[in-house]
């Protein structure tokens, strides 16, 4: 069996390698760089709970793929012995006020027996001295995560090297070839590449390549604009979620701040008013912030469905298979979609 994945990102290279240890001949076509966009442009933020308001299949599916990261981790980490940099450092989502739907997702998540605790802010900052005294009321997700995902790419894309995963980069694909109602190849750089399945993992670009099927919910782009912050000595330790923005600091000194949501077509602008809300809104919730240095700044796209629920598995058309539209939990998925797109071919 062969089997075509276009799409060089986490998704790409995870069902890549999942697919290559079930004996798969596995060729990922990439039209620039693996990892290059919307991927090593994240967070990392490993949510499974901060970013399950409510029980239902996307819940189920964060939850899932949480349980199973750290055994994927460890097997890429001895695959490649590079530091992906993930550690369960736990989340506080904090506030001003009481919020009615913090202790909705309390009660369910309590229900389903998951760690999660209502904290006064005094005791919040205890887990978090950085945050601001006007913090009067946190949530915390303790074994909620993170991942560094330029570190998670590079050793996804040596693994695949080291599986033996044949490799194209520069290679834009054309359209999807179907004959006969089914999907059997591609058409990319005026070549046919012919094969027994095709999995379409492109992100913010997948449902713009010809063939996609007609009854599928279209993938568009949601920018997503982020700013490094670079603290020395290192002080913030948790990740904060404040109003619409993050704080997610690595352990080192590097803290990376987002993000807006701009659906702005494939418009890859950072701006200034879009970096001056992320600073606000993290400098409000952790005043020790404003002393750190600028480091950097960047934009990319996140693979928004209105279905909410991601793109994954056996589409309409026989032979062709989806892993998209993530949106902002991409990296946390990897995982979950790599064992579906398996499961879906029947391996």
């Amino acid at each position: 069996m062969r089997v075509l994945i276009v799409g060089g990102g986490v998704m790409g290279c995870a069902a890549a390698l999942a697919l290559r240890e079930r004996g798969v001949r596995t060729l990922l076509l990439e039209r620039a760089v693996p990892g290059a966009e919307a991927s090593s442009a994240a967070a990392g933020i490993l949510g499974g709970q901060c970013e399950s308001r409510g029980p239902g299949p996307l819940a189920d599916a964060l939850l899932a793929s949480r349980a199973k990261y750290a055994e994927w981790v460890t097997n890429l980490v001895s695959r490649t012995a590079i530091d992906v940099g993930y550690r369960v450092c736990g989340v506080l989502r904090v506030g001003d006020d009481a919020s009615a739907q913090d202790d909705m997702t309390v009660e369910w998540q309590t229900k389903a027996g998951l760690r999660v605790e209502v904290l006064s802010g005094a005791r919040a900052r205890e887990i978090e001295p950085a945050l601001s005294p006007e913090i009067k009321r946190a949530t915390y997700f303790p074994d909620d995560g993170q991942v560094d995902p330029p570190r998670l790419l590079r050793a996804l894309m040596t693994a695949c090297v080291k599986a033996d995963v044949e490799i194209r980069s520069g290679t834009t694909v054309e359209r999807l070839s179907i004959e006969s109602g089914r999907c059997v190849g591609v058409e990319a750089n005026a070549e046919r590449i012919s094969s027994d399945a095709v999995v379409l993992a492109a992100g913010s670009w997948s449902s713009l390549v010809p063939g996609w099927p007609s009854g599928v919910p279209r993938v568009i782009p949601a920018r997503g604009q982020m700013v490094l912050l670079d603290e020395r000595a290192p002080r913030a330790r948790t990740i904060v979620f404040h109003k619409s923005i993050y704080v997610v600091p690595r352990g080192d000194g590097r803290v990376v701040l987002g993000s807006t949501l701009e659906f702005a077509g494939y418009r890859k602008e950072v701006t200034a008013g879009g970096v001056a809300g992320i600073l606000a809104g993290a400098i409000d919730a952790m005043p020790s912030l404003s002393s750190a240095e600028l480091s950097a700044t960047w934009s990319n796209f996140r693979p928004y469905v209105e279905c909410a629920m991601p793109l994954v598995g056996a589409s309409e058309t026989p032979g062709l298979f989806l892993a998209t539209g993530h949106h902002r939990n991409g990296i946390l998925l990897a995982p979950w979609t790599a064992d579906r797109v398996v499961a879906s071919m029947g391996l």
